[in-house]
């Protein structure tokens, strides 16, 4: 095929990236440059320069990084096990776990108001088996932001997941068991190795999901426990402070992409290990 037909074919899709990705990256930064400031530089240098912004990044990012870590964790044995059921059964527990993500994000976070409120479900447990004396604070804390993001992300990663189990070479496995490698070195050294690119996505999205999530942080955080998205919110719609909001967006974009690529680089080492193994 010829340079110029090719060209043609993929100008459809050129225009549309152009369009749908960086048109609106730019209008989220074109509030800075009508700010009136001659150095657009400085306007970040003055948000990081303030302890509460430091906070809400901190907080943000903390949160992104224990509910991937906590996500993972709780999304590895599930994964592996559903990805080497029979095919109905494995199709059928797929459905279930994709069932929560059907139903909207607000009622979702409304009934997770309800479990971990002071008269919730697991306030009443604890307080029945006599572990507390009285109802903790669980509602409206980063806890909370926590645990309605893992239930929110959960099945993104478990899903990420299965499709790299379901590929998994299962004869490397048996040689290794036959070897007399215990399975706990089997699963560092060779099943966990093996499923990089899966763990890798599934690491990616759900860092980026809880980073930019809203819904999940305004509802179950409050006011008292901003992150980065609701921080926007408020400068924007409550504020009318649109140069800050694109402030703090572009800073948060940033953060994403320099995590995403730290996430890339580990990856490919223990990838590289897994090959060199």
């Amino acid at each position: 095929m010829r340079k110029s037909s090719a060209f043609w074919l993929i100008l459809p899709a050129l225009l549309g990236v152009l369009l749908f990705v960086f048109y609106p990256l730019f209008q989220i930064a074109l509030p800075t440059f009508h700010s009136g400031s001659a150095n657009i530089f400085s306007l970040y240098e003055k948000f990081l320069s303030e302890n509460y912004n430091l906070q809400v990044i901190g907080r943000t990012i903390l949160i992104a990084i224990i509910t991937t870590i906590i996500t993972l964790v709780l999304s590895f044995p599930a994964a592996l096990w559903i990805a080497r059921q029979k095919k109905f059964l494995k199709s059928l527990l797929s459905l279930l776990i994709l069932f929560p993500m059907l139903t909207n994000a607000v009622v979702r976070n409304f009934a997770w108001i309800i479990i971990l409120g002071k008269d919730g479900v697991i306030n009443e447990i604890l307080l029945s088996l006599h572990i507390i004396s009285s109802p903790l604070n669980i509602l409206y804390t980063n806890t909370s932001i926590i645990i309605g993001s893992i239930y929110l992300f959960l099945p993104i990663m478990i899903m990420s997941l299965i499709g790299s189990v379901s590929e998994l070479n299962l004869e490397v496995e048996e040689a290794a068991a036959v070897l007399g490698a215990r399975p706990l070195v089997s699963l560092i050294k060779i099943i966990i190795p093996q499923l990089t690119t899966g763990i890798l996505t599934g690491c990616i999205l759900v860092f980026a999901g809880t980073m930019t999530a809203y819904t999940t942080p305004q509802i179950l955080g409050g006011n008292r426990h901003l992150v980065m998205s609701t921080l926007i919110y408020q400068q924007a719609m409550t504020l009318g402070n649109w140069t800050n909001a694109s402030v703090i967006a572009i800073i948060l974009i940033i953060i994403s992409a320099l995590t995403m690529l730290l996430m890339g680089r580990v990856m490919k080492k223990i990838d590289r290990r897994a090959i060199n193994a």
